[in-house]
């Protein structure tokens, strides 16, 4: 008997849950999700689920925890998995790592995937109802019934642009702007995206977010470079 079929046995059935009860949990938070992604994110080291003797995967609720964190970080922070493994060691590891891109640090992520009613999001925000529509009229922000901490994050940005004089109204550029880089990373994954297989599929979609990960740092440099050019 393997190690990870032992601890399928020892966890007991009611203890663990099937791919089928992992999608059904996690797709209405994480749409996108299906069974060859799962195994991808299996064959990336990023979760290790036990196996029954006949080979079935069963997910435990550190499993699940675990999944919610990558696939919001992926999300959320728009990071590679090679990125999110490395957090994810560090935390195995006991350490209290920083998440890349400034968040806060340490194990507290693990199953505090935030989803946040409209009220909620304007609370926390401290933003007004007048701005939360504008914002979603000008495509800033997509209408929803829940929220996540990206889309908090903006509105709060936001809030701040307004008290400078900057309306969601002026910031209509940046969806169009957002559609030309999403036309190029699917320009740059036509190989793969011509192949049907899971597999390649699953890789795509860690190729985009891979990608947009660079296009970000090519941004953020172009526009320090441009406030450089204004202080002097």
């Amino acid at each position: 008997m393997s190690a990870n079929s032992a601890r399928a046995d020892g966890q007991g059935a009611a203890t663990l849950l099937s791919i089928g009860q992992v999608l059904a949990r996690l797709t209405p938070e994480f749409p996108d999700l299906t069974p060859s992604k799962l195994r991808f994110l299996e064959e990336q080291r990023l979760v290790s689920p036990a196996r029954t003797e006949s080979g079935y995967r069963k997910f435990c609720a550190s499993d699940l925890d675990r999944l919610r964190l990558v696939l919001s970080m992926q999300r959320d922070h728009y990071l590679p998995l090679k990125v999110i493994r490395v957090y994810l060691e560090d935390l195995d590891a006991g350490r209290s790592p920083t998440l890349p891109g400034g968040s806060a640090p340490g194990r507290s992520m693990l199953g505090t995937v935030r989803r946040l009613s409209r009220e909620e999001l304007l609370r926390e925000a401290t933003a007004s109802a007048t701005l939360l529509h504008d914002a979603i009229s000008s495509s800033i922000i997509l209408p929803a019934d829940y929220y996540g901490e990206d889309t908090l994050g903006v509105l709060r940005a936001l809030v701040e642009l307004q008290r400078s004089g900057i309306e969601p109204r002026h910031l209509r550029g940046f969806r169009g702007a957002a559609e030309r880089e999403l036309g190029l990373i699917e320009s740059a994954l036509v190989p793969l995206s011509r192949r049907k297989d899971a597999s390649s599929r699953a890789k795509a979609a860690e190729m985009a977010v891979e990608i947009a990960s660079q296009l970000e740092v090519v941004r953020s440099s172009l526009i320090r470079s441009a406030l450089g050019r204004l202080s002097n």
